[in-house]
């Protein structure tokens, strides 16, 4: 194991490049409630945050401060009520909060101001700026209840934040609000990062919650989501959403629909879950994107590498018959690759055999990190429906140790006398492969 950590190391950070590349001088915009702060969990974010500036990242942090406000509320016994998950904040209410929300910035800054030799913080030169970045205006009355300070976002000063963000500077924004009249009002948090992120155009908006992300009804997370699937699962009465989700999945959907090109809801108590978020292409939350990061589409020249990677170890095990690159240059237009957000994680070919009106399927392969959630299935279909498109009638393949996969999806094992002339006499009977066939 000793020998292998480094080798996985490597592998983690080579294929990490892509994003290093892809984020440089990008706007990301990076939300937490309160109870980061609470739970002592700032200082290994603050470390991640550390690398993400050090990559090159524009960062906007955005804190809450409900679990304080909370605290002392019970402290002082002050009892408030909530309207569609807003506070009500009167007087006594706001004096907390803006107490609350001074406070964190404060310890927020001092920890980003970390600099102790051998520590993930050593040569860290992050500044902050903290400002009136946020106009805000109150709600006024909802639902026959006036929420008095409360407000929503009116405007961000774009202009204001860019020229810190040129500067270098991680920008820190506080749940709250001013007005032209010089009033305070308590913000939701999630209200300030989707109008900043918004406003900016923010390449991300990261919300990091209590669970791991958004859930189905069983339970499993789910890992992708557009804009309509997330708005789908909101207006289902039958959904049911716990947690941070409630209040940060619309805020992710309405930004996604707008400006913003990537939002995450990930987990508040992973040690590194925004790195994993960020830099592996499963990621560990949910995203939620404008069009579906995955798409099946024709091969090209410049996706050869790409297949390459995914078929030269079943090649070296005797799994797929051995082609070189000559070769894939040759037949690329037989290809179809599946696309998740840059990275080739499946293909396929189909081969013509236009005088039995038949078609070889080969050499469908999935990523090991994507098996077992159903792309090999999606490129399955999408082939047997190319297949369909060009007239052939039956579709053949040839596997040495994928037949039972293949006889679950409606394949049928049949002799080498069932196969097309032309590839019945390249049959290589040492390596003594399974036929299989479906009709289309």
């Amino acid at each position: 194991m000793a020998a292998a950590a480094p080798d996985k190391f490597v592998q983690w950070f080579r294929a990490a490049a892509p994003y290093i590349h892809a984020f440089r001088g990008r706007t990301f915009v990076i939300a937490f409630g309160g109870e980061v702060m609470s739970e002592a969990r700032f200082v290994g974010l603050n470390h991640d945050l550390n690398l993400l500036a050090a990559l090159g990242v524009r960062l906007v942090v955005v804190h809450g401060a409900r679990a304080q406000i909370d605290a002392k509320l019970k402290e002082v016994g002050h009892k408030t009520s909530y309207v569609r998950g807003l506070r009500v904040t009167d007087d006594i209410t706001l004096t907390i909060a803006k107490e609350a929300s001074g406070r964190l910035r404060v310890e927020i800054e001092a920890l980003l101001s970390m600099g102790l030799p051998n520590s993930p913080m050593a040569g860290a030169d992050i500044r902050v700026s903290s400002g009136n970045f946020v106009t805000a205006k109150p709600i006024g009355i909802l639902d026959g209840v006036d929420l008095q300070h409360t407000g929503e976002v009116r405007k961000i000063d774009v202009a204001a934040i860019e020229d810190r963000l040129k500067f270098g500077e991680l920008v820190l924004l506080s749940p709250l609000g001013y007005s032209a009249t010089g009033e305070i009002f308590n913000v939701a948090l999630e209200s300030v990062a989707e109008a900043v992120a918004v406003a900016l155009k923010a390449e991300k908006l990261i919300f990091m919650m209590d669970k791991a992300g958004v859930t189905n009804k069983r339970g499993n997370l789910l890992r992708e989501l557009t804009p309509l699937q997330a708005s789908k699962l909101l207006n289902n009465k039958e959904t049911f959403l716990d947690g941070d989700a409630r209040f940060y999945l619309p805020c992710a959907v309405r930004a996604c629909e707008q400006s913003v090109k990537r939002a995450h809801l990930i987990s508040r108590h992973n040690d590194g879950a925004l790195l994993q978020e960020l830099f592996t292409h499963q990621g560990v939350g949910t995203m939620i994107a404008p069009d579906s990061v995955e798409k099946l589409r024709d091969a090209k020249i410049s996706d050869i590498g790409g297949i390459l990677s995914l078929i030269e170890p079943l090649e070296a095990d005797g799994t797929l018959v051995k082609r070189g690159r000559d070769l894939l240059e040759m037949e690329i237009s037989r290809f179809a690759v599946l696309d998740h957000d840059g990275m080739i994680i499946g293909c396929a070919a189909l081969y013509p055999f236009a005088e039995e009106h038949a078609a070889e399927l080969a050499c469908l392969v999935v990523h090991p990190e994507f098996r077992g959630r159903d792309a090999g299935e999606r490129m399955l279909e999408a082939m047997e429906q190319r297949a369909r498109r060009k007239r052939f009638k039956k579709l053949f393949v040839l596997t040495a140790r994928a037949e039972h996969w293949f006889i679950e999806h409606g394949f049928v094992e049949v002799d080498v006398e069932e196969l097309p002339v032309q590839k019945r006499e390249m049959y290589n009977y040492q390596r003594r492969s399974v036929i299989l066939t479906k009709k289309l």
